[in-house]
């Protein structure tokens, strides 16, 4: 038994892990997967990476930063307008999911370069909401 402290909103616990022997063998196999497989997934990784990147630099200029929705929703409230500086962390929109208010913030500062989505639009996952330069 592997003794683990595990800590869960703010609260730390302290667990004690079993070591399955029938979880031994399945652990050996497993590296033999991937090690036959690392050409063929190593081409499509790199592939994926660079899809995302374009997609996301025709919608506005080279170097720009986008602010996308985390899920589904409906946009309730802008916090931001054109020309705004923002620093990393400030509060930029309220998206209503689930009947629930998220908060969504940006990761990065910046100037508000454009605003994507207005105030009473449905956003779905990535949908980009701001675009900051």
């Amino acid at each position: 038994m592997k003794k683990y402290n595990v800590t869960v909103n703010g609260v730390t616990y302290e667990v004690l892990v079993e070591e399955a022997g029938a979880v031994s063998a399945p652990v050996a196999a497993a590296p033999a997967a991937p090690a036959a497989a690392p050409a063929p997934a190593a081409a499509p990784a790199p592939a994926a990476a660079p899809a995302q990147a374009p997609k996301a630099a025709p919608s506005g200029a080279a170097g720009s930063i986008k602010v996308t929705a985390p899920m589904p929703g409906t946009i309730l409230k802008l916090n931001v307008k054109v020309g705004d500086t923002i620093k990393s962390g400030d509060l930029v929109c309220i998206l209503e999911a689930m009947k629930m208010e998220n908060e969504i913030f940006a990761a990065e500062g910046g100037t508000v370069k454009s605003i994507e989505a207005a105030q009473g639009a449905s956003v779905n996952s990535g949908d980009v909401i701001i675009t900051l330069g």
